[in-house]
């Protein structure tokens, strides 16, 4: 059955609504929680500097204890990142007219190319508080600028590049995670294949009721590697050890989100990351995460050289296309997609 596009989360936001529309209110388990602990205040995502010597030790840490981590010293010029961030912002700020001749169409299914308010194909979950416009870049065949905005000087060019240095920092740090495993550098990119890239601009308008609303609910990114940037405002977290840790932005930095084919592939050496982001009731907050994925039809297997008698396979193979049709159709939900792959030993 067809999705109607739900309302867009700004134009409530800009009516000046007081009371969050039932849809976005979400089940007391799965609100934020008002403050950190103290325990989860004190911890931080790793920051790597790709730039150094130290940074592949850093890396294969960073994997291994959280899954995610800030990396600076990639390359990626920061005009770039600002010149990334300043066009999300002039889109989002734009007339909504303007928006609506970008909008997604539904009849093309979840997480179709375009202007959208609703990821989930499932009717009965509750909304996130959010607007975005998703962007099909690679590979160049399915890449149609004239989809994206025309009224931002400069958008189609700036996105258009940004594809590019995405795509080289994710091979890059693909290449450090294959070797730190003992793999081959380009183990993991073989694996994943013709690489199916999206690129994501997401816009938490203010909430008036924020501590009922969440503008990502809790989820692990079901491809291979995500690079996300933000900006200043705050409301992204990761799930560290049961608790919720905040993640600040950096300026320059690009916050590297490993993703459930990575865990499939490393058989959990690596685990994917749960996050999710909050809203607050004053300030809008944006933020870009870049898709690195494998085709649909694509097999996706654990490498047979990280699986032994002492650590036997933990997920069954999938076909990455079936995986997706599940995310989207039963929701995130933290790791249930990935979990329902666990082989019984």
């Amino acid at each position: 059955m067809e999705t109607a596009e739900p309302a867009r989360v700004q134009a409530l936001a800009e009516a000046g609504v007081f009371r969050l529309p039932a849809q976005y209110i979400q089940p007391p388990e799965h609100r934020p929680t008002p403050s950190p602990s103290p325990i989860a205040a004190a911890l931080s995502v790793p920051v790597v500097d790709l730039s150094t010597s130290t940074a592949t030790d850093a890396v294969r840490a960073a994997c291994a204890d959280w899954g995610a981590f800030h990396v600076v010293g990639h390359g990626v010029p920061g005009e770039l990142l600002d010149a990334v961030r300043a066009a999300g912002l002039a889109f989002f700020r734009a007339p909504m007219e303007d928006k609506l001749r970008f909008a997604c169409d539904p009849a093309r299914g979840a997480a179709s190319e375009g202007y959208g308010s609703r990821m989930l194909a499932n009717d009965d979950s509750v909304l996130d508080w959010r607007d975005y416009f998703d962007h099909h870049t690679l590979p160049e065949s399915r890449c149609d600028p004239a989809r994206w905005p025309d009224f931002v000087p400069g958008y189609r060019d700036t996105i258009a590049k940004y594809s590019h240095s995405m795509k080289d920092l994710a091979k890059k740090l693909l290449c450090i995670i294959s070797e730190n495993l003992s793999l081959p550098p380009s183990y993991i990119q073989e694996a994943v294949g013709e690489v199916f890239q999206n690129i994501t601009i997401s816009y938490y308008s203010p909430c008036p009721q924020p501590d009922l609303a969440l503008g990502l609910q809790s989820h692990s990114d079901m491809g291979a590697i995500t690079l996300l940037i933000q900006d200043d405002v705050g409301g992204l977290e990761v799930l560290k050890d049961g608790m919720w840790i905040p993640v600040p932005a950096l300026r320059d930095g690009i916050l590297v989100i490993l993703a459930d084919q990575t865990e499939i592939i490393t058989n959990g050496r690596y685990k994917s990351s749960v996050h999710r982001a909050v809203v607050n009731a004053e300030r809008a907050r944006l933020s870009v995460a870049t898709f690195y994925d494998p085709s649909k039809s694509r097999k996706i297997c654990t490498a047979p050289q990280l699986v032994s008698e002492n650590e036997p396979q933990k997920y069954r193979d999938v076909i990455y296309g079936d995986y997706v049709s599940s995310w989207y159709s039963k929701g995130p939900e933290g790791k249930r997609n990935i979990d329902a792959l666990l082989i019984q030993h």
